[in-house]
């Protein structure tokens, strides 16, 4: 199957979302779970999604704790904030305001 490019911008929403949704995940795990349920279409590279969580812990969207995997590897595990929920709903509300403004100029006869 094709996979796809992060469309821009969306890096931050996808995260947010998939934490939002399953709780505290390491890298991997969020990576993993974006590619699933996108229903193998996106992957997010190890290049766009570390730098992408460090900025997220420097805007306090996230927080981070080191555990160990279940394979017994030390990973850093990601948690949303409060911060975060609020950017999550704002990073929704803008993404839906852009794919009805592209809908609607895609439709256009």
């Amino acid at each position: 199957m094709q996979r796809d490019e992060i469309p821009p911008g969306t890096l931050y929403l996808l995260i947010l979302k998939t934490l939002a949704r399953y709780g505290v995940l390491h890298g991997y795990e969020i990576a993993n779970s974006i590619q699933q349920s996108s229903d193998e279409v996106l992957q997010v590279e190890e290049g766009s999604l570390y730098p992408a969580l460090q900025r997220m812990l420097i805007k306090g969207w996230v927080t981070a704790e080191w555990g160990v995997t279940a394979g017994n590897r030390r990973a850093r595990y990601y948690k949303l904030t409060a911060a975060g929920r609020k950017r999550l709903a704002v990073e929704v509300s803008q993404f839906e305001r852009v794919m009805g403004a592209i809908t609607r100029v895609i439709q256009t006869t």
